[in-house]
Formats: structure tokens, sequence, C-alpha cells
């Protein structure tokens, strides 16, 4: 499935039905008096964050939802039927911007969360509404109200615990491959991630979500390379681990990644990092201490040494995801017993 972060929809709620002028006709009953029904309320529009979707991908095929209207009043005093609703289903971590792609609507971060954004018109009363003394027989009736219509932008950012950061070709999906079941493309040249991918981390017991993004090179903030609209998809994890290519030049890569976090902003900068020495099979004892040296005096930190692809170091860069993590990533039983997953 392709992966697609970010759409633009258009929504209308349901028009309210129209109220109806009507007669009561029965034989012997010479004024038998109005007896219009209402007309019937028009159809909302909700949205819904479900579980088994992480892409927006359904909304490019389809970008207008319209609720169905009200059904009209009939005689007899029947009211119209109500309008269905419409339920755009979307992945947990949805946020629903406005038509100027900035002011925040709602954020479904939660599977099962639904927020109504565009409520249905009411529907019109029928004449029987309009009698009074002076006007036994009105042959009015309102119309029904119209709906609510809006554009507006849904922007994904996925659900994850810890985000891989680094930049192109430092070993991320290679790492993710390693600890995770996820299988995210692997080559020798840069930008071979072009999209999130996701994993799930089984440890010692715990258990997390670990997010790999692609690569960041200097100036993604201002578009270059694939830019830094994926960050958005690593702004709610709790910790970030930033590898770091122990083969090329690790200070350098350091702080190209750490500016990139800073100008983006939206409380990166601030998250826990976790530091790590990637591909260091490739490298014997004096240049392991040489890249080290090099990281601890960029970044303040003594790095965790990794190799994915021979497995050293995984298990350590591991127990600190999980020590990051509320209650170490374990589950907890919930009043009924039943085991979840902390949230």
């Amino acid at each position: 499935m392709k992966f697609l972060d970010q759409a633009k929809v258009y929504l209308r709620s349901g028009d309210g039905g129209s109220g109806s002028v009507s007669f009561r006709r029965e034989k012997f009953i010479e004024f038998g008096g109005p007896d219009g029904g209402d007309g019937g309320r028009g159809g909302d529009v909700w949205l819904e964050a479900v579980d088994g979707l992480n892409t927006l991908i359904d909304y490019r095929y389809q970008q207008h939802f319209k609720a169905e209207r009200g059904g009209h009043g009939m005689g007899r005093n029947r009211t119209g039927a109500g309008g269905k609703d419409v339920v755009l289903k979307v992945p947990a971590g949805t946020q629903v911007f406005a038509e100027d792609n900035e002011t925040l609507l709602a954020d479904l971060d939660r599977v099962g969360e639904r927020v109504k954004l565009l409520h249905g018109g009411n529907g019109g009363f029928g004449n029987i509404h309009f009698k009074s003394s002076i006007n036994q027989a009105p042959r009015r009736a309102n119309p029904g109200q119209e709906g609510q219509e809006m554009w507006v932008w849904l922007r994904l950012k996925l659900i994850a615990d810890i985000g891989l950061v680094g930049l192109p070709n430092a070993g991320k999906s290679t790492f993710l491959a390693r600890v995770t079941a996820a299988k995210p493309k692997i080559a020798d040249y840069p930008f071979t991630t072009l999209h999130p991918n996701l994993g799930v981390v089984r440890h010692k017991g715990g258990e997390f979500v670990l997010a790999d993004i692609p690569g960041l090179i200097e100036g993604a903030h201002d578009g270059a390379g694939i830019g830094d609209r994926f960050l958005g998809h690593i702004e709610r994890c709790r910790a970030l681990l930033h590898l770091v290519d122990a083969a090329g030049d690790p200070a350098t890569a350091y702080r190209t990644v750490r500016e990139e976090l800073n100008a983006y902003g939206h409380g990166l900068a601030e998250k826990p990092v976790i530091v790590a020495l990637s591909r260091v099979d490739l490298l014997d004892e004096d240049a392991r201490e040489v890249a080290i040296s090099e990281i601890v005096d960029a970044s303040g930190k003594e790095p965790f040494l990794v190799s994915a692809g021979t497995g050293e170091g995984v298990s350590e860069v591991l127990d600190t995801c999980l020590a990051a993590l509320p209650h170490g990533g374990k589950k907890e039983a919930d009043e009924d017993g039943e085991w979840t997953p902390l949230s």
C-alpha cells in the first residue's frame, strides 16, 4: 500500500428536509385542520480514528464527501427521515486542519476517538406548527436548513514510541529490519527510504513501536533532499535514537542532524536522545576510539557502538530504549485482567 500522509478533502453535511403543507381529509370530517409533518434532519460529518490503517491513501482517489439530506415531511403528521451521516475513517494520529492548513480543528491520537466536524441542517416545520386561533388553515411551511461545508486538510503523524533519525545511509533501515519484522527497502545509495516505516520491537518482555523516517541532510528545513516534512511523524515519540555512521565523519554528521531538528522546532530538539555509532564492524579498535572521541566532543554523550549486520551492541541500545519508556515498555493488566499495551 502506498504511503500518503497528507490529503485535502471537501466535506458537506446534509440539508434538512422541508416541512409539509397538508390538511386532514377524512369522510364525515369537514374541517380536519393542518397535519403537515416536519422535515428530517440532515446527516452529520464525522471523523473516526480506526485500527489497522497507517496511511491516508484512500483520500487520494476520493476527495468529496457529502452526507445525505433529510427527507421531506408528509401529511398525517409524518416527519421526514433523517439523513445518513458520513464517517471518514482515518489512522490514529491524524490531525485535521482548516483550509488555511494552519488552524487545528481536531487531533485524533487514539483508536476509537471520534469528532463531529459538521452538523446537518435542521428540518423545516410543517404547517401544523403555524395553526393559531386566527389562522385555522395555514398554508405555509418552513424549508429545511442548509448544511455546512468546508475544505479541510488531513495530516497524519504516526504514533511511535522511539524515532530513528540520522543522515541518509546511516543504517536506520538496516537497524529497523534487524530488531523488528518490518521489511524496509535497503540499498547502498542515499535516500533509499522515501517514506516512514514502522516496526514493533519486542525485547526482554517489553514492547515498543520504532519509526524510521527518511534521512536528513544539511538544508532539509529549506527543502534540500526530501526536506523535513516527515519529521512530523516523530513529534509524538518519547525519545529519539540518533544513528551516526561511524565510517564517515561522525561529528559533522551529528551536528548536521541536530541543526535540522533545531530548525524544525515543535519540541524535537528537547526530546531525550540516544546516540549510537552504526556500522562499527567496518572499523578497527583505533578507528573506533577516534569516532567515539569525536561524538563525545560533539554531543557530550557517550555513544553506543552498534552493528545491525553482526548484531553487536543492538541489545544494549534496545535496553536503553525500553528504559526511556513508561514501565519499561511492559504491558499492564486492566480491571478485567486483560493485558493491553501502554499508550
